[in-house]
């Protein structure tokens, strides 16, 4: 709001200045007050369109392959060198932050996606942005449109790390927990809301578990009232206030027609594609059961166990790897490895021949699995047994299923009991059941 932005030889540079709150209008009149008799409340068309979408949320939850139990955890960054991607530089927080945070979140109780400011793609480039994040994205980042997406993954999301940027903002003014991993107040007018969020909300420590901070933030979250309350004076009227404005200032009445926001789109179903090896810890509490914990490829071994009853000693670990993964020693000593694909998918045969060859390839493998739907499951064990396994569409990865049935039988369960009674998994504190089919 300074005269250098707003004033061309101290003559105001537009005829109308659209304000969201007429709070911006008391520090536009000390900043600048030449610019203020041009001021107008109109609104913020895009925070309307998401309060509108607000009754699809479980919607953009499912386009982005987030499962039941599963939490939606979004990071963005705005265009700036102390923003949290900051300029490319080997010091910049998200690019290291992402790979740990797919290597220290349980893959089945954590859903990543990424909002980058459109500049950070003009900045540098989209291949260059692809490969600063191929680790992370090899751990099931999403890595969202910057101009399309990035409103409904808000709507979706279960906590938010960002910046001082306008997205972390609305985050907070949508109510959804913020945790801060830059946040210079520099570039900020101090008396504006923007700043006084940044001040007061939680941050994040780079140094610390990420795990322990981002289940911190969920269960002791208290909404701020400041960005629900500021982002907007007049929410769900910026359409009609908006349209008021352009047409005063093209001179011609207004069309008697309701002036109209276009709704968010549903946006294509982008599930979690993890090709980077997945270290899998697994319990069995009871028969039946088996409680699960992967991990995308970590730099430690994991500290959490899969939760349930017994000791320490109970918990074991295998290699799940998809076919597609870019390290082919881990396909070799993989105790399970997968695939997603249409059962019809020419390229690949059936599932049952594809687990056939899989198997065949690669001795060391004790099963695999070819998932064909958001429930569905070929799997092929050493031993011969061809079987499906099925569960509702929203439950666990069906390729989870698969590590979990491999658990099962090595710890013993027999397979006509799974038959039978069917697999539990455990992800963390929720239950998923799966029907095991006999195929031959």
């Amino acid at each position: 709001m300074s005269p250098e932005w707003l004033l061309a030889d101290g003559t105001p540079i537009a005829d109308a200045m659209v304000l969201s709150h007429p709070e911006q209008l008391v520090r536009l009149r000390t900043a600048c007050p030449s610019a203020a008799p041009t001021a107008v409340l109109g609104g913020d068309p895009c925070f309307d369109r998401m309060l509108a979408a607000r009754p699809h949320r479980d919607r953009f939850r499912r386009a982005l392959g987030v499962r039941r139990g599963q939490r939606l955890l979004v990071l963005n960054s705005t265009w700036n060198p102390e923003s949290l991607f900051g300029d490319g530089g080997a010091e910049d927080l998200l690019p290291s932050l992402l790979p740990r945070l797919t290597g220290e979140l349980p893959a089945d109780e954590y859903r990543l996606a990424a909002v980058l400011h459109p500049n950070i793609w003009h900045g540098h480039g989209p291949g260059q942005i692809r490969a600063w994040l191929h680790r992370a994205r090899r751990g099931g980042l999403a890595l969202l449109d910057p101009l399309e997406g990035w409103r409904q993954a808000l709507l979706a999301a279960d906590a938010v790390i960002g910046d001082h940027g306008s997205v972390s903002y609305y985050a907070a003014a949508l109510g959804v927990p913020v945790l801060l991993g830059a946040a210079p107040l520099s570039g900020l007018d101090p008396h504006s809301p923007v700043a006084e969020f940044v001040r007061t909300a939680p941050r994040l420590d780079p140094r610390a578990p990420l795990r322990r901070q981002v289940e911190s933030l969920l269960d002791g979250h208290r909404p701020l009232p400041g960005p629900a309350a500021l982002t907007t004076s007049a929410p769900g009227e910026s359409a009609a206030l908006l349209r008021k404005v352009f047409y005063r200032l093209i001179g011609i009445p207004e069309p008697p027609w309701p002036a109209l926001l276009d709704p968010l789109p549903l946006p294509p179903y982008d599930p979690p594609l993890r090709t980077a090896p997945l270290r899998v810890l697994t319990r069995l509490p009871r028969a039946g059961e088996v409680a699960l914990r992967r991990f995308a490829e970590p730099v430690h071994e994991p500290a959490d166990e899969p939760p349930g009853e017994g000791s320490a000693g109970d918990v074991a670990a295998h290699l799940a790897v998809h076919e597609d993964t870019a390290d082919p020693g881990a396909a070799a000593s993989a105790d399970v490895i997968f695939r997603y694909g249409d059962a019809a998918d020419p390229r690949l045969g059936p599932p049952a021949n594809w687990c056939a060859e899989v198997l065949a390839r690669w001795p060391h493998c004790a099963l695999a699995a070819y998932v064909t739907g958001p429930g569905d499951c070929t799997v092929r064990t050493r031993a011969g047994d061809l079987l499906r396994l099925t569960a509702a569409p929203s439950a666990a990865d069906p390729a989870a299923g698969a590590s979990a049935l491999h658990a099962a039988l090595a710890g013993g369960t027999a397979l006509a009991e799974l038959v039978a009674d069917g697999l539990t998994v455990r992800t963390g504190s929720t239950a998923h059941h799966f029907t095991v089919t006999l195929l031959g």
